[in-house]
């Protein structure tokens, strides 16, 4: 079963072009011109439910977009979209109550004078949850998010992770069937980040949540998303499994080795330090290349390792999908 289907969805919308002098600025005042942008351009993709897949690409490329025109916010201007068999931006109630759109860069909303247990009490009553479900997900979420220290802080008094944390909480207090999270870690620590991570792979695993999940930190997409939709200048480029494509872009895979041997011979060294060596491999030799390095060297230790993530993205984003 689906949880998302878009379909040759379309978003253009239109912008102020000023040209540059006095006399032009002046000019627009009495007659103003513009252009068309296309922000979309007939993307299509499903997910099904249960599923968690990460939606990336470059500044601009239409991935918020996508994210507020699934959650209700914005209306496209072509196109098909079904969320749980419900059009979005048609904004039923009983579908708003059935999915969260959480942005990193505004986590929480509302006053910033209520403490976070009242901003939850709203939430409460907004999305008409029984008090008893309420308590449960509550403790559930002070559990996996360690919400009890800030409780009863008011919400301009909370860091940005802490209000992610909360934001999060907010999102998931009436326990929404499709998250989709825009940014979640950005502008986190390492640990918080992580703290994040784990969170929301814990969330999926034991409520079968669908998630949908854009971010410019790839050990977000590395360690959440099994599944990889990549867009760019508003069409999708890429859509499949994340080991797929680093195969596609990437010829060689990295072998990392300890040993008190020379194993130069073997392949291009990339990385050495006290022992430790990396060598980039073709991925079709790479088992025979293994197989001498054990024959010829006392190996002390051997990971056979895919390139960094980030130079994979990278290189699609440079072009190297076409």
């Amino acid at each position: 079963m689906t949880a998302v289907e878009v379909e040759n969805l379309s978003m253009s919308y239109k912008a102020p072009v000023r040209k540059g002098g006095l006399r032009a600025a002046l000019g627009s005042l009495v007659k103003r011109e513009y252009k068309t942008v296309q922000a979309l351009d007939e993307v299509s993709f499903a997910i099904a439910r249960g599923e968690v897949a990460g939606f990336i690409g470059p500044n601009g490329a239409g991935k918020t977009t996508t994210m507020k025109i699934l959650s209700g916010i914005l209306h496209p201007t072509g196109g098909a979209v079904q969320v749980l068999d419900n059009v979005p931006w048609q904004r039923r109630a009983v579908f708003l109550k059935r999915i969260a759109f959480v942005r990193g860069s505004q986590p929480v909303g509302g006053s910033q004078e209520l403490t976070v247990m009242d901003s939850l009490e709203y939430q409460r009553l907004l999305y008409d949850v029984p008090r008893p479900d309420f308590r449960r997900t509550l403790a559930e979420l002070e559990a996996l998010l360690d919400l009890e220290p800030l409780l009863e802080r008011q919400l301009r008094a909370l860091s940005l992770g802490e209000r992610m944390r909360v934001g999060l909480a907010m999102a998931l207090i009436y326990r929404p069937e499709v998250l989709f999270l825009d940014e979640p870690t950005i502008g986190l620590d390492v640990s918080a980040a992580s703290q994040i991570r784990e969170f929301v792979s814990e969330y999926v695993e034991q409520t079968g949540a669908t998630v949908l999940l854009t971010s410019h930190y790839m050990a977000d997409v590395a360690s959440l998303c099994p599944r990889l939709i990549l867009i760019d200048r508003g069409r999708v480029e890429y859509d499949g499994p994340l080991a797929e494509l680093s195969a596609r872009l990437s010829p060689y895979k990295l072998i990392r080795i300890s040993t008190q041997g020379d194993p130069t011979a073997f392949g291009e060294v990339v990385e050495k330090a006290d022992g430790q060596w990396v060598l980039r491999v073709p991925r079709d030799e790479v088992a025979g290349t293994t197989g001498r390095l054990l024959q010829a060297l006392d190996v002390v230790d051997l990971a056979i390792e895919e390139p960094p993530l980030e130079k994979v993205i990278d290189q699609a984003y440079r072009g190297g999908l076409r």
